[in-house]
């Protein structure tokens, strides 16, 4: 069984898959090489002495500088080297040239997806509710889980636990004839903004918001507002028409502020959106090309394992996708920092290679304002697995994006074109990067994880890939899929391919992720100024 890994021959770091003695020796190149230091599985370690101020490397990319002299065979860590990124330049004198990998096995493929009046497909179809303030919260909750409780949506295990332990479950719970079956649930937003803070935050909210009521996974909205708040009703109906001028779902709206009775409100709203759920045209699930598919690739709670697992199976699915004519999408900005060089030879036209610089830029800037840096992105997790520099981290994050050419560049909340590779300006946090990945158009989520994470959304299956075996089966009641094996000798492609299976399941309605089962349904916007 393989026991170490050298990504590219042009690398001086090796992975350790398994966990390594000192004294262990590897033949690498012809060379035979001593380990000077134990070395736990995930970790790395050079191949070569290096002095201070010397390039260490992984993926053919630089990932550190040593800050002190490390022998040959030595693990690197925190204490020996940081993070560097080599210098980025516009300069590219020849094109990104890729070669297409051959999906003529998948042309027949189809996914059954929900068609949409303007030609977008869903591949879910809920009602939404949701506020223009953190202030109608409780009510927007009050709603939702009032209809999908008696109209059987919810499947409340832990309510019924309770009731055993209390001993007031005297019955068995009688099964909800739901009145309509065409509509999978009603599903929520909270916000954290719309009002105590900047402007901006407030508009940014309500374009994210207008996103989500226009996603074609919504057929319907319920929106609350006080009525007092920086996000305005018109504000938001303005962020809506500028989205899709043409939107003509049912839309609900309630402001607080003009009813005398908060009960009256709530009996009303729950009275309307019965009432339009009820007049929503049945539509059922057809067949479409994978050319509808619209996927957003995300990593959360990673290790050393995902850029050599779960990440390139994401990219190879990734490529398969937009050679078949549909959209993917890669965000979170700071898992960028340090693969700049080849993010920036992708980027078709110079206007893309300079939008990506000057939100990479733009986002420097604002975090060191705040004393930091976006290079500042491992979290102790990352870095007792692995991960020990932010451009070691990105390097494998980037392989999510596979090898296509990125022909857009959005910022967040904006739309994603319907086909090729897109970048999506948003944080590395986990939920609000899938918050914008939504935002921008994505119709299924896939998210890597190699220590767990419960990440979901409210309107979007999110797919959780394993990056190693032991946490697919350990947290298995997270887990969607395992790319595990791919550690342990398995083919990449192989691996891939059960995986786009997987997200053709998922698409047509036939799987459950499991972030949906345990109703874990996260929002959280981007908030880039500050609290007033």
């Amino acid at each position: 069984m393989q026991r170490i890994l050298r990504i590219d021959e042009a690398d001086n770091l090796i992975v350790a898959l398994k966990d390594l003695k000192k004294g262990e020796t590897f033949n690498i190149d012809g060379k035979e090489i001593t380990l000077f230091t134990d070395v736990q599985a995930k970790h790395k370690f050079t191949i070569e002495a290096c002095n201070i101020g010397d390039i260490v490397t992984l993926y053919g990319t630089a990932v550190g500088k040593a800050t002190q002299p490390i022998a040959k065979g030595e693990c690197v860590t925190v204490d020996n080297i940081h993070h560097y990124a080599a210098p980025v330049s516009l300069d590219y004198t020849d094109s990104y040239e890729w070669k297409k990998p051959d999906v003529s096995m998948y042309q027949h493929l189809t996914f059954a997806g929900y068609k949409r009046e303007d030609g977008r497909v869903g591949t879910a179809n809920y009602w939404l509710v949701f506020p223009l303030v953190f202030c109608e919260n409780r009510n927007v909750m009050k709603l939702t889980n009032t209809l999908n409780e008696v109209l059987g949506y919810s499947k409340n295990t832990l309510k019924d636990f309770a009731l055993n332990l209390t001993e007031n479950s005297t019955s068995p719970a009688t099964s909800v004839n739901n009145p309509f079956p065409h509509i999978e649930g009603v599903r929520y937003i909270t916000v954290t903004s719309g009002c105590g803070g900047a402007a901006s935050d407030s508009l940014t909210m309500c374009d994210v918001l207008a996103a989500y009521a226009d996603h074609p996974n919504v057929i319907g909205i319920t929106v609350f507002s006080l009525g007092c708040e920086k996000a305005q009703r018109k504000y938001f109906k303005e962020a809506l028409q500028k989205r899709n001028p043409n939107f003509n779902k049912p839309a609900l709206y309630f402001r607080q502020q003009e009813w005398d009775s908060e009960e009256a409100m709530m009996q009303t709203a729950l009275k309307e959106t019965f009432e339009c759920m009820k007049s929503v045209k049945p539509t059922k699930r057809e067949n479409v090309p994978l050319s509808y598919l619209k996927m957003g690739v995300k990593c959360g709670g990673s290790d050393g394992f995902s850029g050599i697992s779960a990440n390139p199976a994401m990219g190879l699915v990734s490529d398969w996708i937009v050679s078949l004519g549909g959209a993917s999408a890669l965000s979170e900005f700071p898992e960028l920092c340090g693969a700049e060089g080849d993010i920036v030879q992708r980027c078709v036209g110079s206007e893309n290679k300079e939008r990506f610089l000057s939100l990479m830029k733009n986002y420097e800037k604002v975090a060191n304002f705040f004393d930091t840096t976006i290079a500042d992105n491992p979290s102790p997790g990352n870095i007792s697995n692995g991960l020990i520099t932010d451009a070691i981290k990105s390097t494998g994050a980037a392989r999510k994006g596979g090898r296509a050419p990125i022909t857009a560049v959005c910022d967040y909340g904006e739309p994603m074109p319907d086909q090729g590779l897109s970048l999506v300006c948003t944080p590395g946090n986990d939920v609000e990067s899938v918050t914008g990945l939504v935002a921008a158009g994505c119709n299924v989520v896939v998210f890597s994880t190699g220590l767990g994470t419960p990440t979901g959304n409210p309107i979007v299956p999110v797919i959780k890939i394993a990056t190693n075996s032991k946490i697919a089966t350990r947290l298995k009641d997270l887990i969607d899929y395992d790319c595990g094996p791919v550690i342990d000798g398995v083919p990449l492609q192989e691996i891939s391919k059960g995986l786009f299976e997987r997200i053709i399941e998922t698409a047509s309605g036939k799987y459950k992720v499991k972030a949906d089962r345990l109703e874990q349904f996260d929002f959280i916007l981007w908030k880039r100024s500050i609290d007033l």
